[in-house]
């Protein structure tokens, strides 16, 4: 873990079989068309329903991956888990992997942790997987695991282990807190990452590096014209136009659910629609209705019927 991962990643959605269990031929396929379209894999991330998986079903998708020879260096599994062995566990193996970095989620059950306990946490993972390619990205998502990270948590584990800290991922939705963090550490190398490419173009105007979002699984090229064209012009519009995609999948619907219906319309391939309990897939009229509306913005995912269904 040497270079550092940057631009447009996706937390990629897991398929699942009838039975519930990982799709791993789809979830392959999907990644290789991501990586095709410039777009890196925060596999196992939110809208990777990966808290409802099992560790065991994270690693295997991941060899899956090693496998059929997709580049590790332009991966960053989700590996941040409650637990502290189940998140040693995950992070070693994808370091072994070769994996560019992991996406760390605090222990989340427990609310009102002190900065200390979740210093200690970190740093205990750090020791254990004990390996110098060791590269972590903080994931702060505090509408969904309310414990989040703090300045002054970044501070503290920077200045312990330079090396292994990375960088974030800010999922706040707040882009005043994202700007706290960009201020304060960019320029120490601290990698910033927003988790929405509604804040990508602010983002690159401030130092950040690109953004890891859940639309990137179904609009990944256009999110990357932005990311390499921010300098642009016309940057204001394109923003503005991924705007208006993002808010056709989000604004209605459980973002997972509407991501994997899309899916399932664009590649004529409804198995794609399948979420795991205690998520619920789109009801027969929210996916016309999804249906009828990406249609009124023109939205297309070119190539995505050949790739995400090649080896199903």
């Amino acid at each position: 873990m040497t270079q550092r991962i940057r631009g447009v990643l996706s937390p990629v959605v897991t398929p699942f079989k009838a039975d519930l269990s990982p799709d791993p031929q789809r979830f392959t396929a999907h990644c290789r068309c991501l990586l095709s379209q410039n777009c890196g894999l925060a596999v196992f991330g939110t809208n990777s329903e990966a808290n409802s998986l099992a560790a065991e079903e994270r690693m295997s998708l991941l060899d899956g991956l090693v496998a059929a020879g997709l580049d590790t260096s332009r991966m960053m599994p989700g590996t941040g888990c409650c637990s502290i062995t189940e998140t040693v566990k995950l992070t070693s193996h994808a370091v072994k992997h070769g994996c560019a970095g992991v996406l760390m989620l605090p222990p989340f059950y427990y609310k009102g942790v002190s900065e200390d306990g979740l210093y200690r946490h970190f740093s205990e993972v750090v020791q254990r997987v004990g390996d110098s390619r060791l590269r972590i990205y903080l994931y702060h998502i505090p509408p969904v695991a309310v414990v989040g990270i703090t300045p002054g948590l970044v501070e503290r584990l920077l200045k312990a282990y330079p090396n292994a800290i990375a960088g974030m991922k800010d999922s706040s939705g707040d882009w005043n807190n994202t700007k706290v963090f960009l201020d304060g550490f960019a320029k120490a190398g601290f990698d910033v990452f927003v988790g929405s490419e509604s804040f990508l173009l602010a983002n690159m105007r401030n130092g950040g590096v690109g953004t890891i979002s859940a639309t990137a699984n179904v609009n990944p090229a256009a999110i990357h014209k932005l990311y390499t064209e921010w300098q642009n012009a016309d940057a204001d519009e394109q923003q503005q136009k991924l705007n208006v995609t993002r808010d056709a999948f989000g604004k209605k619907y459980l973002m997972i659910g509407a991501l994997k219906q899309g899916i399932a319309i664009y590649a004529d391939d409804p198995a794609w629609a399948t979420v795991r309990p205690p998520l619920v897939e789109l009801t027969a009229a929210q996916a016309q209705s999804l249906a009828v509306e990406l249609k009124q913005i023109g939205f297309t995912m070119p190539g995505l019927k050949r790739a995400a269904t090649a080896t199903a």
